[in-house]
Protein backbone atom coordinates (compact mmCIF):
# COMPACT_ATOMS: atom_id res chain seq x y z
CA UNK A 1 0.00 0.00 0.00
CA UNK A 2 1.36 3.77 -1.16
CA UNK A 3 -0.37 5.85 2.07
CA UNK A 4 0.86 8.88 -0.70
CA UNK A 5 -2.52 9.53 -1.80
CA UNK A 6 -4.12 9.67 1.53
CA UNK A 7 -1.22 11.69 3.14
CA UNK A 8 -1.48 13.88 0.33
CA UNK A 9 -5.23 14.75 0.41
CA UNK A 10 -5.13 14.98 4.08
CA UNK A 11 -1.88 17.64 3.51
CA UNK A 12 -4.49 19.47 0.84
CA UNK A 13 -7.62 19.45 2.35
CA UNK A 14 -5.61 19.80 5.89
CA UNK A 15 -4.28 23.43 4.29
CA UNK A 16 -7.67 24.58 3.63
CA UNK A 17 -9.32 23.92 6.71
CA UNK A 18 -5.95 25.47 8.72
CA UNK A 19 -6.05 28.70 6.55
CA UNK A 20 -9.78 29.58 7.07
CA UNK A 21 -9.14 28.92 11.04
CA UNK A 22 -6.15 31.14 10.20
CA UNK A 23 -8.16 33.80 8.83
CA UNK A 24 -10.72 33.59 11.70
CA UNK A 25 -13.76 32.45 9.35
CA UNK A 26 -16.32 30.11 11.01
CA UNK A 27 -16.29 25.99 9.52
CA UNK A 28 -20.23 26.48 10.30
CA UNK A 29 -20.14 29.17 7.56
CA UNK A 30 -19.28 27.00 4.96
CA UNK A 31 -21.76 24.04 5.92
CA UNK A 32 -24.76 25.18 3.47
CA UNK A 33 -27.34 21.64 3.08
CA UNK A 34 -28.71 23.15 -0.53
CA UNK A 35 -24.55 23.85 -1.88
CA UNK A 36 -23.49 20.12 -0.87
CA UNK A 37 -26.82 18.81 -2.12
CA UNK A 38 -26.61 20.49 -5.12
CA UNK A 39 -22.31 19.70 -5.59
CA UNK A 40 -23.28 15.75 -4.70
CA UNK A 41 -26.30 15.49 -7.13
CA UNK A 42 -25.51 17.49 -9.83
CA UNK A 43 -21.93 15.87 -9.90
CA UNK A 44 -22.76 12.51 -9.71
CA UNK A 45 -25.89 13.39 -12.18
CA UNK A 46 -23.96 14.89 -14.98
CA UNK A 47 -20.72 12.06 -14.99
CA UNK A 48 -23.57 8.98 -14.86
CA UNK A 49 -25.12 10.80 -17.83
CA UNK A 50 -21.78 10.61 -19.52
CA UNK A 51 -20.29 7.52 -18.53
CA UNK A 52 -23.51 5.25 -17.45
CA UNK A 53 -25.00 3.53 -14.76
CA UNK A 54 -22.53 0.24 -15.04
CA UNK A 55 -19.49 2.65 -14.81
CA UNK A 56 -20.37 4.74 -12.23
CA UNK A 57 -21.23 2.25 -9.86
CA UNK A 58 -17.29 1.32 -9.90
CA UNK A 59 -16.85 4.60 -8.00
CA UNK A 60 -16.57 3.16 -4.55
CA UNK A 61 -13.86 0.85 -5.58
CA UNK A 62 -12.05 2.79 -7.50
CA UNK A 63 -11.74 5.38 -4.38
CA UNK A 64 -10.60 2.23 -2.21
CA UNK A 65 -7.62 1.06 -5.57
CA UNK A 66 -6.43 4.98 -5.42
CA UNK A 67 -6.22 5.32 -1.59
CA UNK A 68 -4.49 1.75 -1.15
CA UNK A 69 -3.11 0.93 -4.63
CA UNK A 70 0.42 0.02 -4.94
CA UNK A 71 2.64 -0.16 -7.70
CA UNK A 72 3.63 -3.94 -9.27
CA UNK A 73 6.73 -5.69 -7.40
CA UNK A 74 8.53 -5.92 -10.68
CA UNK A 75 11.81 -6.83 -8.54
CA UNK A 76 10.06 -9.58 -7.05
CA UNK A 77 8.50 -10.58 -10.98
CA UNK A 78 12.04 -11.00 -12.24
CA UNK A 79 13.01 -13.44 -9.50
CA UNK A 80 10.17 -15.45 -10.36
CA UNK A 81 11.22 -15.08 -14.38
CA UNK A 82 14.86 -15.56 -13.73
CA UNK A 83 14.20 -18.84 -11.76
CA UNK A 84 11.43 -20.00 -14.45
CA UNK A 85 14.07 -19.22 -16.89
CA UNK A 86 16.68 -21.83 -15.15
CA UNK A 87 13.92 -24.41 -14.44
CA UNK A 88 13.31 -24.23 -18.34
CA UNK A 89 16.68 -24.55 -19.09
CA UNK A 90 17.31 -27.59 -17.36
CA UNK A 91 13.82 -29.50 -17.41
CA UNK A 92 12.55 -27.92 -20.93
CA UNK A 93 9.44 -25.68 -21.37
CA UNK A 94 7.04 -28.48 -20.27
CA UNK A 95 8.33 -28.26 -16.99
CA UNK A 96 6.77 -24.92 -16.33
CA UNK A 97 3.47 -26.13 -16.86
CA UNK A 98 3.26 -26.58 -13.05
CA UNK A 99 4.29 -23.34 -12.30
CA UNK A 100 1.99 -22.09 -14.67
CA UNK A 101 -0.91 -23.59 -12.36
CA UNK A 102 0.65 -22.22 -9.17
CA UNK A 103 0.98 -18.76 -9.87
CA UNK A 104 -1.41 -15.78 -8.42
CA UNK A 105 -0.65 -13.53 -10.99
CA UNK A 106 -3.19 -14.76 -13.68
CA UNK A 107 -1.94 -12.55 -16.24
CA UNK A 108 1.89 -13.86 -15.68
CA UNK A 109 -0.08 -17.81 -15.61
CA UNK A 110 -1.46 -17.23 -19.01
CA UNK A 111 1.79 -16.30 -20.72
CA UNK A 112 2.98 -19.30 -19.74
CA UNK A 113 0.36 -21.49 -20.45
CA UNK A 114 0.74 -20.03 -23.60
CA UNK A 115 4.31 -21.15 -23.99
CA UNK A 116 3.60 -24.60 -22.17
CA UNK A 117 1.31 -25.36 -25.33
CA UNK A 118 3.96 -24.71 -27.97
CA UNK A 119 2.31 -21.28 -29.02
CA UNK A 120 4.25 -20.19 -31.72
CA UNK A 121 6.70 -16.57 -30.15
CA UNK A 122 5.21 -13.79 -32.67
CA UNK A 123 1.65 -15.38 -31.46
CA UNK A 124 2.07 -15.58 -27.47
CA UNK A 125 3.69 -12.05 -27.77
CA UNK A 126 0.18 -10.47 -29.91
CA UNK A 127 -2.26 -12.67 -27.39
CA UNK A 128 -0.48 -10.71 -24.29
CA UNK A 129 -0.31 -7.58 -26.04
CA UNK A 130 -3.59 -7.12 -26.56
CA UNK A 131 -4.02 -7.97 -23.19
CA UNK A 132 -2.26 -4.89 -22.13
CA UNK A 133 -3.54 -2.72 -24.50
CA UNK A 134 -7.64 -4.19 -23.10
CA UNK A 135 -6.34 -3.77 -19.59
CA UNK A 136 -5.24 0.29 -20.24
CA UNK A 137 -8.44 1.06 -21.86
CA UNK A 138 -10.13 -0.41 -18.63
CA UNK A 139 -8.05 2.17 -16.38
CA UNK A 140 -8.45 4.96 -19.12
CA UNK A 141 -12.17 4.49 -18.60
CA UNK A 142 -12.21 4.35 -14.93
CA UNK A 143 -9.69 7.19 -14.91
CA UNK A 144 -12.12 9.37 -16.74
CA UNK A 145 -14.92 9.07 -14.30
CA UNK A 146 -12.92 11.15 -12.07
CA UNK A 147 -11.77 13.26 -14.71
CA UNK A 148 -15.27 13.91 -15.98
CA UNK A 149 -16.21 15.18 -12.61
CA UNK A 150 -13.63 17.59 -12.22
CA UNK A 151 -14.35 19.42 -15.36
CA UNK A 152 -18.41 19.47 -13.87
CA UNK A 153 -17.80 20.13 -10.76
CA UNK A 154 -16.92 23.75 -10.90
CA UNK A 155 -19.19 24.03 -13.16
CA UNK A 156 -22.09 22.70 -11.20
CA UNK A 157 -21.05 25.08 -8.26
CA UNK A 158 -21.63 28.30 -10.74
CA UNK A 159 -24.57 27.38 -11.41
CA UNK A 160 -25.37 27.00 -7.60
CA UNK A 161 -24.03 30.53 -7.46
CA UNK A 162 -26.07 32.11 -9.68
CA UNK A 163 -29.12 30.35 -8.02
CA UNK A 164 -27.91 31.75 -4.55
CA UNK A 165 -27.64 35.45 -6.19
CA UNK A 166 -31.15 35.76 -7.99
CA UNK A 167 -32.14 34.94 -4.18
CA UNK A 168 -29.92 37.86 -3.58
CA UNK A 169 -31.62 40.12 -6.42
CA UNK A 170 -34.90 39.31 -4.97
CA UNK A 171 -34.42 40.67 -1.51
CA UNK A 172 -32.58 43.14 -1.79
CA UNK A 173 -35.60 45.16 0.07
CA UNK A 174 -33.54 43.68 3.27
CA UNK A 175 -30.27 45.04 3.52
CA UNK A 176 -29.17 43.07 6.41
CA UNK A 177 -29.77 39.59 4.78
CA UNK A 178 -27.67 40.75 1.95
CA UNK A 179 -24.20 39.75 2.98
CA UNK A 180 -24.72 36.45 4.62
CA UNK A 181 -27.21 35.73 0.96
CA UNK A 182 -24.12 36.94 -0.83
CA UNK A 183 -21.84 34.89 1.17
CA UNK A 184 -23.81 31.50 1.18
CA UNK A 185 -24.17 32.02 -2.59
CA UNK A 186 -20.38 31.56 -3.74
CA UNK A 187 -20.52 28.44 -1.15
CA UNK A 188 -21.25 26.56 -4.35
CA UNK A 189 -18.73 27.20 -6.03
CA UNK A 190 -15.93 26.85 -3.59
CA UNK A 191 -17.24 23.24 -3.14
CA UNK A 192 -17.39 22.97 -6.92
CA UNK A 193 -13.22 24.10 -7.36
CA UNK A 194 -12.32 22.51 -4.65
CA UNK A 195 -14.12 19.00 -4.92
CA UNK A 196 -12.48 19.13 -8.41
CA UNK A 197 -9.31 19.74 -7.46
CA UNK A 198 -9.06 18.08 -3.76
CA UNK A 199 -10.33 15.09 -4.78
CA UNK A 200 -11.05 14.52 -8.33
CA UNK A 201 -8.21 15.12 -10.16
CA UNK A 202 -5.79 13.32 -7.74
CA UNK A 203 -7.92 10.47 -8.09
CA UNK A 204 -7.82 10.36 -11.66
CA UNK A 205 -4.05 11.07 -12.00
CA UNK A 206 -3.59 8.18 -9.15
CA UNK A 207 -5.53 5.65 -11.13
CA UNK A 208 -3.56 6.94 -14.25
CA UNK A 209 -0.41 6.59 -12.39
CA UNK A 210 -1.28 2.67 -11.34
CA UNK A 211 -2.86 1.84 -14.59
CA UNK A 212 1.22 2.82 -16.12
CA UNK A 213 2.84 0.98 -13.72
CA UNK A 214 1.22 -1.96 -14.20
CA UNK A 215 1.40 -1.78 -17.74
CA UNK A 216 5.37 -1.32 -17.75
CA UNK A 217 5.26 -4.58 -15.19
CA UNK A 218 3.51 -6.55 -17.66
CA UNK A 219 5.55 -5.25 -20.26
CA UNK A 220 8.04 -6.80 -18.63
CA UNK A 221 6.78 -9.59 -18.15
CA UNK A 222 5.86 -10.09 -21.74
CA UNK A 223 9.96 -9.83 -22.44
CA UNK A 224 10.36 -12.71 -20.11
CA UNK A 225 8.28 -15.26 -21.08
CA UNK A 226 9.15 -14.16 -24.59
CA UNK A 227 13.18 -14.66 -23.59
CA UNK A 228 12.11 -18.23 -21.56
CA UNK A 229 10.55 -19.31 -24.59
CA UNK A 230 13.97 -18.63 -26.79
CA UNK A 231 15.75 -20.63 -23.91
CA UNK A 232 17.49 -17.29 -23.06
CA UNK A 233 20.26 -17.77 -20.55
CA UNK A 234 18.76 -17.26 -17.09
CA UNK A 235 21.57 -14.32 -16.69
CA UNK A 236 20.63 -12.97 -20.16
CA UNK A 237 17.15 -12.99 -19.29
CA UNK A 238 18.06 -10.84 -15.99
CA UNK A 239 20.01 -8.48 -16.69
CA UNK A 240 17.24 -8.20 -19.63
CA UNK A 241 14.49 -7.72 -17.40
CA UNK A 242 16.19 -5.30 -15.00
CA UNK A 243 16.83 -2.34 -17.56
CA UNK A 244 12.88 -1.82 -16.86
CA UNK A 245 13.82 -1.05 -12.88
CA UNK A 246 14.28 2.34 -11.57
CA UNK A 247 18.18 3.67 -10.78
CA UNK A 248 17.79 2.78 -7.64
CA UNK A 249 15.32 -0.58 -7.79
CA UNK A 250 18.42 -1.81 -9.99
CA UNK A 251 21.25 -0.96 -7.41
CA UNK A 252 18.71 -2.87 -4.43
CA UNK A 253 18.28 -5.71 -6.51
CA UNK A 254 21.94 -5.83 -7.48
CA UNK A 255 22.90 -5.79 -3.66
CA UNK A 256 20.29 -8.60 -2.89
CA UNK A 257 21.78 -10.66 -5.64
CA UNK A 258 25.21 -10.29 -4.28
CA UNK A 259 24.26 -11.00 -0.38
CA UNK A 260 22.71 -14.61 -1.79
CA UNK A 261 25.15 -15.18 -3.81
CA UNK A 262 27.81 -14.30 -0.69
CA UNK A 263 25.43 -16.83 1.19
CA UNK A 264 25.26 -19.39 -0.85
CA UNK A 265 29.31 -19.79 -1.13
CA UNK A 266 29.21 -19.62 2.78
CA UNK A 267 26.32 -22.57 3.12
Amino acid sequence: MDPGTIIGLVLAIGGVIGSLFMEGGNPAAFIIPSAIVLMIFGTLGVVMASSGLQSCIRIPVLYIKAMTGAPPDRPGAIKSLVKMAERARREGLLALEEEAQSITDPFLSKGLRLVVDGTDPELVKDILDLDVEAMAGRHHENAALFSHASGFAPTIGIIGTVMGLVHVLENLSDPSTLGPAISAAFIATFFGVSSANLIYLPIANKLKELSTQEADARTMMIEGILSIQAGDNPRIVEEKLKTFLEPKERAHFDAEGAEGGAEKKAA
